[in-house]
Formats: C-alpha cells, structure tokens, sequence
C-alpha cells in the first residue's frame, strides 16, 4: 500500500480522505465568509451613499474605503469614492481611483470624461487631450468633451506667451497672463508656484504667499513649499509665522538641511524680538536694549525684520533716558517704513532731548499719514507747549535733572542747589540779587517737580505756576521760600560737616 510521507505513516487513500474533508470545510467557509463580506459591502455603500447625499463627506469617504477594502474589483466603488475624494478637494486620490475604474472598466466614458477634466484642471494638456478624444470616439456628440478639448489650445497659447514674457522680465503682464490660465487650471500647483514666483520677483511677497500655500495643499509632503512660505514670511518680517511654517517642513522631513538650518536662525530671533518685546511692556529698558541689539548682528540683510529690531530700540533707548541713541535707531527705523507710530516714537524721543522742532516735524509726518491718530494730536499739542515753556524756564534743567529722575533725585537735586545758591551766601549787590532770582527758580522747580499733579502739567506743557494760566489755585510765594527757608513748605535745614 502506498505511503505518504508528509503524513506520518498515514496511508495515501487516508490521507486524501482526511485532505477532500478538509478542502470541502474550507469551501464552505469561503462561501460563508463572502456571502457576509457581500452584505457589509452593500451596508457600506448604502451609509455611503446617505452620507454623500447629507454633505458628510468623510463619513462618506469612510464608508467608501470599507467598501472598497470588501470588493476590490467593483469599478462603481471606485467611481463613488473618487467623487468623494473630488468634493474634498483631493484631486490627486481621485485621479488614483479613476485610473483603477479605467482599469476595470475602459469603456466607462463618464470615469475617462471625469480623469480627463481634472488632468485639464491640474495643466496635464497633453494627458487630457487624450481623454477627451477617446470619449469623442466612443460618444461623438459629448457636447462636454468637446467644449473642454476646446479650451486645451487657448491655454497652452497663453503659457507660450508666459515663457517669453518672463524671459523678458515683465513679471507684472506674466502674472495677469499666469492668472488667466490658473482660473480655468486652478488644481495646478506648478502655475501657481510660477506665479508665486513672479509675485516674489515684483516684491509682492503677500500674493506670493497665497500661491505657495495653494501648493503645500495641492501637492503632499510639498517641503520646498513651506520652505518657501517661512522665507517670504521672513521677508515681511513676519518672523513667528515665518517659524510655523519652517515647522511644518521638518516635520515632513525632520532631516531637510535646508529647513533646519534656517529653523535655528529664525528661532534664536524669535526668542530675542519676543523677550525684547516683553521687556519694553514692563518697561524693563535694560533687558529690552539687550535683546534688541543681537538680532542686529544675526540679521544683516531682511530690512522688515531689521527694522522691528530698531523700532524696539527706538522706544526703549528713550525710555531708558539714552536720546542720542534712541533717535538714531528710530531714524533707522524710519529709513525702512514710515509708519505713524514710528514717527510718534520718533517724536518722543527728540522730545525727551528737547529737540521741539523735531519732534513737532515728526508729529505732523505722522498726521500727515493718519490724520486721526490722537497720540500724534496729544504729542504735537504737548510739543509746541514744551517749546513754548521752554523759551521760560525748564524747572528740570533749572535742577538740572532728567525728566525721568524720581522724587529722591529732584529733592537731592534740590538741596544741593538750594546750599548753593542762598543768597545769605552772597554779598549786597547785583550777585545777592541774581542768587535771589535764582532761588526762586530753584524753589519753584521743587514745589512743581515733587508735587504729581503739577509734574504732570508740566510734562504735558503747561507751567502751574504761571499766575497768566490759572491753572494753578494756591500759587506760589516766593518771598515766604526765601524767607522761610528752614519752615514750611519745604521743611529743610542746611547741615555741615
């Protein structure tokens, strides 16, 4: 008897019973197993059709890709969820499944006509021109063949004018002529990167960045695309925006040199302009001026991110009482864009120097551009009463003390004049009498330079001790001052050592 010798010993009659036994369960299985696949099939196809028919695409989609997965031979699945795929916007999936109908069924001239309009769309004239005369040949009066065969040519035409104005440098006519083609091909991401192109070469950097980002969406895993969106965001100095986008194209490629080079430029940046920013808020004009000036010397060329920098500086070396180094930086500032509020900072710190025409040039520039702008109208008026006070007396130059110095300073300030100046110190005669005048100041400079209220109005430009104003309710006796000197109001006496 013959043996079997996979089977242990086992005869061959036996084991070609045990082995038909077998194949007919697993027969039966099968058609089991497909009879089930076959109802979840058509269960998917019905939820997928509900779902396309409320607007639920991805639900849709959901119930497509199940579908699909259960019958990979079924051309109409195919068809349903490329429809699908082409309400989302997803052209290049949809071409996919078209491609698989086409596979399956060459006949079906919907699905060619179909491939044939998004080829046409995406600028694959030539792929398009193919599809669209097959359908002609199998339906020679598909009035939608023929009017989309119709508008290959035109376009092509006008891409052949687009190639010699570029050539030419005439970006701006090859970007009407680029727009005209990508309305009737508006799922090409190649126009669009062409335009974008021509749109940076006109220093349009806003359209440019539209068109590049249409193509990080047109096309998957696009790192050039967001590579170049960071670079034109950085341009416009746009820097936070500039690091988003930079992200996303490590992401896609954590290794891109391109990408992570530039990443850890614009971050150092980033870190710097936000702390700086932050600073200047507090009023922290110190660690303001030390993040600041570094983006400086890391950014030598992007004016637009230069000129946050200056501006920043601008601001808080006026803050921090350093004019001659303020008005450089906003003048810097100003080179680069001629902003209103620049110029009202470039006000304030010819102000804060005592440069009245200056800063009342600077104010009107900036009405000039926003003639609403109540800073500038506050910082004009406060300018031309400064310069005004300032042919009087200045009570912080009689102290001789900046307008930022705090009460400690002005009182010390004070005292130190005031021994100087008393004109017990001086002889009868033009001295005593000139030390008498200038007591007064000094003495008048206190009350109005240690009293809030008054500092106020004197800093916006008004002197509360002018008996002409008004403006002040008790005034000031500066005969009481001198002859007071050790009383009231100011309470103070000489002490030497």
């Amino acid at each position: 008897m013959l043996k079997c010798s996979s089977c242990c010993g086992s005869t061959f009659y036996s084991v070609m019973y045990h082995c038909g036994f077998l194949l007919v369960l697993l027969d039966l299985s099968l058609d089991v197993v497909g009879s089930i696949s076959q109802l979840e099939i058509d269960k998917h196809l019905e939820l997928g059709r509900e779902f396309l028919a409320k607007g639920q695409l991805q639900d849709a989609l959901s119930h497509y890709h199940a579908a699909v997965e259960g019958n990979p031979n079924n051309y109409l699945t195919y068809y349903k969820r490329g429809t699908v795929y082409l309400a989302l916007g997803k052209a290049k999936f949809a071409l996919l499944d078209l491609d698989k109908v086409l596979e399956l069924k060459p006949d079906f001239t919907s699905a060619r006509l179909q491939r044939g309009n998004i080829l046409f769309k995406q600028a694959q004239f030539d792929k398009a021109e193919v599809d669209f005369r097959d359908v002609l040949a199998a339906e020679p009066h598909n009035s939608d063949a023929y009017s989309a065969l119709y508008k290959i040519a035109p376009a092509q035409e006008d891409l052949l004018v687009v190639d010699k104005l570029i050539r030419s440098g005439d970006y701006a006519t090859a970007v009407q002529q680029l727009t005209r083609v990508i309305e009737v091909c508006p799922w090409s991401a190649e126009l669009r990167q062409r335009r974008a192109e021509c749109y940076e070469m006109l220093e349009d950097y806003v359209s440019a960045i539209s068109d590049v980002r249409s193509t990080t969406k047109l096309q998957s895993d696009n790192t050039e695309g967001y590579l170049k969106l960071a670079t034109l965001h950085y341009r416009l100095g746009q820097v936070e925006e500039s690091l988003k986008e930079i992200r996303e194209c490590l992401k896609l490629d954590p290794e891109h040199s391109k990408c992570f080079s530039f990443y850890k430029k614009i971050k150092k940046i980033a870190k710097l302009l936000a702390d700086a920013e932050t600073y200047e808020s507090e009023r922290d004009y110190i660690r303001c001026i030390s993040s600041a000036q570094p983006v400086l010397k890391l950014e030598q060329q992007i004016v637009n991110v230069r000129f946050i920098a200056h501006h920043l500086l601008c601001k808080c070396f006026t803050g921090n009482s350093e004019q001659r180094e303020a008005i450089k930086n906003c003048q810097e500032a100003l080179k680069i864009r001629k902003e209103a509020t620049v110029y009202c900072d470039s006000a304030e710190a010819y102000l804060a120097a005592d440069m009245f025409d200056d800063a009342i040039r600077d104010f009107k520039e900036a009405l000039e551009i926003d003639m609403s702008l109540q800073r500038a109208k506050r910082g004009l008026h406060k300018a031309q009463q400064r310069q005004k006070l300032s042919e009087s007396r200045d009570y912080y130059k009689i102290l001789g003390v900046p307008r930022t110095a705090t009460k400690r300073d002005i009182i010390k300030a004070y005292r130190k004049a005031a021994q100087k100046w008393h004109p017990d110190n001086f002889q009868e005669g033009e001295e005593k009498k000139r030390a008498e005048e200038r007591f007064i100041d000094i003495a008048a400079a206190k009350e109005v330079l240690t009293d809030d209220e008054k500092r106020a109005k004197f800093d916006q430009g008004e002197d509360p001790l002018d008996p002409e104003s008004g403006k002040h309710q008790q005034g000031f006796n500066s005969f009481q001052e001198f002859h007071h000197f050790h009383g009231s109001p100011f309470q103070f006496k000489f002490h030497f050592n």
